[in-house]
């Protein structure tokens, strides 16, 4: 590809070494850093638990919904978590559509999430970050601009026509957005234990495609898993900066994407099978995030 023809500039080249320089020192920071500090006793009995997310976490179509404002499951991973764990107290504060703002914001209904979280909370759950860079939009974007080209990557010319990744970039502006969020935790519950929950994998490790199913380019398959991890990467970092621990459910959930078979996948794809919302988990995928949760608070501060 002729690199001028989307706009390829000397600046643009250096722009892109700074972007690419930024992820790789994120693993290095990762690879690192040392222990987390350890906060709060997060030991079940005793435990007062608040979740903060979006989406993800409100397990929007999985019933029984309980908050329709926000599209929130009694089967979600924090309701899953709090009965295993037995908590005294347990807020489910998340909503479908929130953005780190909504933690300072009231959504309809549902007030700033951060508004629960006390100095007494113990444990705390944090999972948000997709919808600060549009997740939505960009499934929406990708799947309009497939039939472009099925054989190619329509979408990632798309997002990266300047010569920098746009996406990446976005994942980039969300890391002190998300730092905010930890940082207000920490100083309304000095005490409290605290989870960065990351996202599932939502399609094929691989790079394979399933078109019609998913209705993306053969090529921007890789590419949006990709874009997945980065978000994963950062928001790694970010809770390793932030004196929080980070919950992988994106390795846990590989050949359980939305393009495998309905008996199998954990996250529906764009036209369900199974009751929850287009491109995000259905039960089984809320009960894999919170096998993921639980078994990093049996690990202990820190480990």
């Amino acid at each position: 590809m002729n690199r001028t023809q989307y706009g390829w500039t000397a600046s643009n080249r250096r722009r892109a070494t700074a972007v690419g320089a930024a992820l790789t020192g994120c693993a290095l920071v990762v690879a690192s850093a040392g222990p987390v500090a350890a906060h709060g006793n997060g030991q079940g009995r005793g435990t007062d638990y608040v979740a903060l997310g979006d989406s993800y976490t409100s397990g929007p179509g999985i019933p029984k919904q309980v908050d329709v404002n926000c599209a929130r499951s009694d089967h979600n991973y924090p309701s899953l978590v709090a009965a295993e764990r037995r908590t005294s107290t347990f807020k489910d504060m998340s909503c479908g559509g929130a953005t780190t703002v909504e933690m300072w914001k009231t959504q309809g209904t549902n007030p700033p999430q951060l508004n629960a979280v006390k100095r007494d909370t113990d444990l705390v759950t944090v999972q948000i970050g997709g919808n600060d860079i549009g997740f939505s939009s960009i499934i929406g974007t990708c799947a309009q601009l497939s039939s472009q080209d099925l054989a190619g990557n329509p979408c990632q010319r798309h997002y990266t026509s300047s010569g920098v990744d746009q996406l990446t970039l976005k994942i980039l502006e969300t890391a002190p957005k998300i730092a905010r969020v930890l940082r207000a935790v920490h100083a309304r519950a000095p005490h409290a234990r605290v989870l960065v929950v990351g996202y599932p994998d939502l399609l094929p490790e691989d790079g394979s495609g399933c078109y019609p199913s998913v209705p993306f380019a053969a090529k921007d398959f890789p590419y949006l898993r990709d874009t997945g991890k980065r978000l994963n990467l950062m928001m790694r970092v970010v809770a390793r900066l932030n004196r929080a621990e980070y919950v992988d459910t994106y390795g846990p959930t590989i050949g359980h994407d939305m393009c495998k078979d309905p008996a199998i996948r954990w996250v529906e794809p764009l036209r369900p099978a199974s009751p929850a919302a287009p491109a995000h988990p259905n039960a089984k995928g809320e009960e894999a995030m919170a096998r993921a949760v639980l078994k990093r608070l049996g690990k202990g501060h820190g480990r």
